[in-house]
């Protein structure tokens, strides 16, 4: 997938803004729609790119990520959840792309230089990766984001060079802070979805409750049981069944209900969910980040059916928490699990409230806002760095209350007011004693001896720096930085 709008030069601004996705599931292409539609809703984007990185990689390549990944979660979820629990921890992956993931990652690189972007948001933890260490390289010097698609967040997203990373929720953000990330290059916007419906469209308070039953964008077959369960709700009700793309089980659908039964609409593959979402009164399908992420939108409860492990399981974890959601852990009692919310008084309108107050239907907006309205400069945590927030997770210790030369310490762009970096107290005794002014300001600059400086030095000059021979910094401590910056 790729597709670039152009906008009428005469009428828009410079901004050159690329969009990375990667089509394993539906939900970070359409969180990538999403930011290109805020995107083009701005003045000062000139242009867009949107770029499955998948697709322009081997088919091999493709195949393996992709379509592999759900046949896992088929055939053996276990070692899903096990893959997802052993890349949890924050920096795991320290070291370089590996050979395969480089090799097939060398035809984004070429579009990156062809499309020369001024900015860049990455949807996937992949494309998340392979941008930092082109930043670090030089290769790139475009301000870049990271967007994460789950509720609950997951340590492959957190990359060692940035310049915004938006999270879905509070919880995440203080998460991240508490490793050591800046609050003012972390920020919990939400999961960007599409724009929603100006005019919702009124619900009659004496028409049954609307069900809204999503088989997802492939269609998977547990909504055939959703279906043979509503058969039996003792509630009143009408439902609305979205197939995906599985004609299959559209056509089981259907002689199932059987064209007699009013209560029923079955559809297909449809592009018109915001308003559906609008027109329901509960939901009931899996809890994938952008689908939870539309529903809280539109103040649509949810009814948790068949969660992948991992990320849905936490995603359905949040949602339950706020109130705005119960989960099935059997095919069996889905017709009961609705039928106790329809015939308890107040009880689905308790839960539209919980969802509408964690919806976020402005999240595309505010992630590309912080992106083109937030520091030029990138934020870089140094290999010792992330070495350090590794070894503290694996303690169980929160990473930003470390003393001695094993603290971490930040350096701040004292006039954009902005980290650019994330350090060991060791390291900035290097920085210090070589880039030290007689006036005590420490002053990073471009060195021209270069085999003296480290190998982590000279990127983390090479990024900070971009264009300029010097940059002055601050140095901060991490409670002090904390002190400094308010919650966001």
């Amino acid at each position: 997938m790729q597709r670039t709008t152009t906008r009428d030069p005469a009428t828009v601004g410079h901004e050159r803004v690329l969009i990375l996705s990667a089509g394993v599931g539906s939900g970070h292409n359409s969180a990538a729609a999403a930011v290109e539609q805020a995107c083009l809703e701005r003045a000062d984007v000139g242009e867009v790119q949107v770029l499955d990185v998948l697709q322009a990689s081997t088919s091999l390549y493709r195949d393996v990520l992709g379509k592999g990944y759900f046949v896992l979660v088929e055939e053996t979820p276990w070692l899903v959840e096990w893959g997802y629990d052993i890349s949890d921890a924050p920096f795991r992956r320290r070291g370089p792309l590996d050979p395969w993931t480089r090799a097939n990652a060398m035809p984004v690189v070429a579009a990156i230089k062809r499309f020369k972007p001024t900015a860049i948001v990455c949807t996937h933890f992949l494309p998340a990766q392979l941008l930092a260490s082109l930043i670090l390289r030089g290769t790139v010097d475009a301000r870049t984001a990271v967007v994460t698609t789950d509720y609950d967040f997951q340590g492959l997203w957190l990359t060692s060079a940035f310049h915004s990373l938006s999270l879905a929720r509070e919880e995440g953000r203080v998460q991240l802070t508490a490793l050591g990330l800046p609050p003012d290059r972390v920020a919990a916007t939400g999961i960007p979805i599409a724009a929603q419906p100006s005019t919702p469209a009124e619900r009659d308070p004496s028409a049954p409750p609307a069900l809204l039953v999503s088989a997802g964008a492939s269609g998977g077959d547990y909504a055939l049981a959703v279906v043979r369960q509503t058969l039996h709700l003792r509630s009143p009700f009408t439902a609305t069944i979205v197939c995906g793309r599985n004609d299959a089980l559209r056509h089981r659908i259907e002689e199932l209900i059987a064209p007699t039964d009013e209560r029923y609409t079955v559809l297909g593959f449809t592009d018109e969910m915001p308003q559906l979402l609008h027109r329901a009164d509960l939901f009931v399908g899996k809890p994938g980040g952008l689908s939870a992420s539309e529903c809280m939108a539109a103040g649509l409860p949810m009814v948790l059916v068949n969660p992948i492990p991992g990320q849905e399981v936490r995603n359905g974890d949040y949602l339950m928490e706020q109130g705005a959601a119960v989960r099935c852990n059997t095919a069996t009692t889905i017709g009961w699990k609705i039928d106790e919310i329809l015939r308890e008084p107040g009880r689905l309108q308790r839960m539209q409230a919980a969802a509408r107050r964690i919806g976020r239907p402005d999240a595309a907006r505010d992630v590309v806002g912080r992106l083109l309205d937030g520091p030029s400069r990138p934020f870089v945590v140094t290999r010792a760095a992330q070495k350090t927030i590794f070894d503290a997770s694996a303690r169980r210790v929160v990473a930003s209350e470390l003393s001695g030369e094993a603290a971490l310490v930040r350096l701040v762009d004292p006039i954009a007011e902005s980290t650019v970096a994330l350090l060991r107290a060791r390291e900035l005794d290097e920085l210090q004693q070589r880039y030290t002014g007689p006036d005590g300001t420490l002053v990073l600059r471009r060195d021209d001896a270069v085999l003296s400086v480290r190998r982590d030095t000279q990127r983390l000059l090479r990024a900070v720096l971009g264009h300029d021979d010097e940059l002055a910094v601050r140095v901060d401590g991490l409670a002090e930085s904390e002190s400094r910056t308010s919650p966001r």
